[in-house]
């Protein structure tokens, strides 16, 4: 009899120690953890957008033929849509910041990042589009998306004044993942 108690209070205790992870983890990572969790997503987007910016810029300028310079446009575009994605990913992978309007900050990112993702997709699909005959129309096409792509970039940008939480403003300050 008392070994069967000794396994139902074991497997209890099991469950209760479960349960009190599980609750625990309900909770949202800390300012600190999430702005680090954060600015490690960033960091190397931003470093494969400068990467990709430099080149397209270099692309741009190159004498290429109009198909050479579509098919390395069209390469680049995808990788700053597919560096976007996986950016946006671990932003949400980060949950959401255990401060007032944690989900409300969380959700801005995840969007910016969404709509930036989106841009580089529509400059790619723009850009595979173009007919590459005659050289003039097609770099004059490459322009217009990239205009529509900065803009479009600048439309993404997450208005940080509506987000306002002096913890993660802190965290971010403060964190050596961000600086």
């Amino acid at each position: 009899m008392r070994t069967r108690r000794a396994a139902t209070a074991g497997k209890l205790t099991v469950v209760l120690a479960t349960l009190v992870l599980v609750v625990a983890g309900c909770g949202g990572p800390s300012p600190q953890a999430w702005a680090a969790s954060v600015c490690q997503a960033l960091s190397p987007w931003r470093a494969e957008i400068n990467k990709l910016t430099s080149s397209t810029q270099q692309q741009m300028t190159a004498q290429t033929t109009p198909a050479q310079a579509k098919e390395n446009l069209v390469r680049l575009f995808a990788g700053a849509e597919q560096a976007s994605e996986t950016a946006r990913r671990k932003v949400e992978e980060a949950g959401v910041p255990e401060t007032d309007h944690g989900d409300e900050i969380s959700a801005g990112f995840r969007a910016s990042l969404s709509k930036v993702r989106d841009a580089y997709g529509r400059a790619r699909d723009t850009i595979d589009r173009l007919d590459t005959a005659q050289a003039g129309p097609f770099y004059d096409g490459v322009r217009a998306a990239v205009d529509t792509l900065n803009k479009e970039y600048d439309a993404s940008a997450l208005d940080t004044s509506k987000l306002n939480s002096p913890e993660l403003k802190k965290a971010f300050d403060e964190v050596p993942e961000c600086r």
